[in-house]
């Protein structure tokens, strides 16, 4: 009796953990594209992001490096509300700032230290370096945690998206996104889109 019992339990258990996997396995879809534009060096470093997208925003932590005299990554892309921490990994002293209209401010001089600095407005943030002017970054701060940057290739994905149709918006430092681009998305599926980009 004792031993039916045991047997049953276990199969409920593992009943209920197939459940909470399968449950799981579903709980949102993938989009993958690519940008496409005749001028190559621009597929890289362009960010894909979902606009009108509703419910809660999981503000995230994100690295960016001044390394060799630039920023590392070039582009990045954060929901808002979150914080960027940048480290100076030169044997020389760098600055961090920005006048964007998303995020003003100003890191003082620093040396081989991490600073950080949190995001609390969506938009493009320009960063720039007042010890070495040819330095040059951004970071794209978006409404929602659904984004991506483009690899060198152009080709990008945003995953767990919840089901539905989003409209999708783009952010290129030199290019624009002059079409209206939607996308449906459906649980434990990937949903494929190219986005034309032009000058």
């Amino acid at each position: 009796m004792l031993k039916s019992k045991t047997t049953c339990i276990k199969t409920s258990l593992l009943m209920a953990l197939f459940g909470l996997m399968t449950s799981n396995a579903f709980c949102g879809g993938t989009i993958t594209g690519t940008i496409q534009t005749d001028l190559q060096k621009y597929k890289k470093g362009a960010v894909v992001y979902l606009s009108g997208v509703k419910g809660p925003v999981r503000p995230q932590q994100k690295s960016i490096d001044q390394e060799n005299l630039t920023f590392v990554p070039k582009v990045t892309t954060i929901p808002v509300g979150s914080t960027i921490l940048f480290t100076n990994h030169d044997k020389i002293y760098h600055n961090i700032h920005s006048s964007s209209e998303a995020k003003q401010f100003n890191v003082d001089t620093y040396d081989a230290q991490s600073r950080s600095v949190t995001f609390d407005k969506p938009g493009p943030v320009h960063l720039l370096c007042n010890v070495h002017s040819e330095m040059t970054g951004w970071v794209v701060v978006t409404d929602n945690q659904y984004a991506a940057v483009s690899e060198h290739d152009g080709r990008f994905t945003i995953p767990d998206v919840p089901a539905g149709k989003y409209e999708i918006a783009v952010w290129s430092e030199k290019l624009k996104h002059n079409a209206h681009t939607t996308v449906t998305v459906a649980d434990g599926k990937t949903s494929s889109v190219d986005i034309n980009l032009d000058l």
